[in-house]
């Protein structure tokens, strides 16, 4: 079970002559990583929308949120997202895997602003004497909403240790020792955005689980604040960035940004554990890179895909999620085209590896990037041509090759390989296949 505090991790046009196509079979989402967390990040000069989803479990009545925010955000700036968004965003961007089926070798050589929540009403509190509890400690309650099911206070603090106590005073449940994780943010004078239920509204509302919260701010500084996140962890923590900017990839300036190895060709067999197979691909990935890196895992212009994981979202969708400068006719991105880009960045982070929040750029590069992977079928039928040997050759030659980048790939024993591709996982109605395997 996850700790009651979440401190924040803290939110068409035609394909190119060298398109990827393939047929797409399988994904790895977001939900095959434990401790995960996901963000849709849009910046625009100096504009960011953020919208925060976690993967929290308990009792609704522990939870609490806490975000370093540039600014005290008025009840305007602050939103209650659409979950099912952030899944599209995941699904569309998740790295796949395609396959393709060899043809006959002798017919081969015959040939040869996002819209505003309704208005909810302030959150009612213990009025003077909360403000004056929070005064003698060192905090300033700069603003106290009701937004959705959650109650948020917009807060200053002068010092951490007062902030700590004062949270812990009023009923949220934090992690020991996470005046140190606040420390930073109050020498940068950053203000604290909090959330947690209220359970009347909750119930009210008839969702089963939490919503995630949008905030809308402009500041200087493109980044996410994760330290926070790590006070309660007990080991690394996933975080999806769903990274939407106006001109091109967007990446770490203050960590190493990698992109997934991609573009390979891995047995059949991985089709049947795709899952289980990119985990230990991004495990090796992560390690290699000295556990310190951000992964890009995919980068799009999301006017199209291809292959498509899922339908490349509408002008509706973005805009909900902050997309403002689309120009949109009827739910249709004018002309066809689509001054946006999705980075899809993944951060495997803990306290000792991450020591600093994320700090990102954007970069003028618009070359598309997925993690693809790619499953070869050999031609199952009766081959009855000169081309026969030179085909088996030329498939046993492959195998040969998916056995080794597999193993590049996952770290994964040749011994483990060759068991998972053993002749008992052979049609046996073909006799050819056996030649296969000399």
């Amino acid at each position: 079970m996850r700790r009651a505090l979440l401190l924040a991790f803290a939110l068409t046009s035609a394909p190119p002559a060298n398109a990827f196509c393939g047929f797409f079979v399988g994904k790895a989402d977001a939900k095959l990583f434990n401790k995960s967390s996901q963000v849709a990040l849009v910046r625009d000069g100096e504009r960011t929308v953020l919208t925060m989803s976690n993967d929290y479990q308990g009792p609704l009545s522990e939870f609490a949120l806490v975000v370093p925010v540039p600014s005290v955000l008025k009840r305007e700036q602050i939103h209650i997202g659409d979950r099912k968004l952030l899944e599209r965003l995941d699904a569309y961007s998740s790295p796949r895997l395609v396959e393709y089926t060899d043809p006959d070798p002798c017919a081969v050589r015959e040939r040869a602003v996002f819209p505003m929540s309704r208005p909810m009403a302030a959150m009612k509190m213990r009025g003077a004497e909360m403000r004056d509890d929070a005064k003698a400690m060192g905090v300033t309650i700069e603003a106290a909403y009701t937004v959705g099911e959650y109650d948020i206070l917009l807060l200053s603090a002068t010092q951490s240790e007062g902030l700590e106590a004062w949270l812990r005073e009023s009923g949220y449940r934090i992690p020991a020792h996470a005046s140190r994780a606040l420390a930073p943010y109050i020498k940068q004078d950053m203000k604290f955005f909090v959330a947690k239920v209220n359970l009347k509204e909750q119930k009210a509302a008839g969702f089963q689980e939490l919503r995630p919260i949008q905030i809308a701010y402009e500041s200087p500084r493109f980044m996410l604040p994760i330290r926070l996140g790590m006070a309660n962890a007990d080991g690394p923590q996933d975080l999806i960035v769903y990274a939407m900017t106006r001109n091109g990839r967007v990446e770490s300036s203050n960590y190493q940004t990698v992109k997934m190895p991609s573009d390979a060709e891995v047995p059949e067999f991985v089709q049947k554990d795709f899952g289980g197979f990119y985990k230990a691909a991004f495990a090796r990935t992560w390690k290699q890179h000295s556990q310190r890196a951000v992964v890009t895992e995919y980068v799009w212009n999301m006017g199209w895909c291809d292959p498509c994981a899922a339908p490349p979202m509408e002008a509706r969708e973005l805009h909900e999620l902050g997309v403002f400068w689309l120009e949109s006719n009827n739910g249709a991105v004018r002309g066809g085209g689509m001054p946006l880009t999705l980075t899809r960045l993944h951060v495997r982070y803990d306290a000792e590896h991450f020591p600093e929040d994320l700090m990102f750029q954007e970069t003028g590069d618009q070359q598309n990037f997925q993690g693809r992977y790619v499953l070869n079928h050999p031609f199952k039928g009766e081959i009855k041509c000169e081309a026969r040997e030179q085909y088996l050759t030329s498939v046993r030659e492959r195998r040969r090759r998916e056995a080794t980048t597999l193993a590049a790939l996952t770290g994964w024993s040749a011994e483990k390989i060759r068991k998972r591709m053993g002749p008992d996982a052979l049609p046996q109605t073909e006799p050819w296949w056996k030649s296969l395997w000399k």
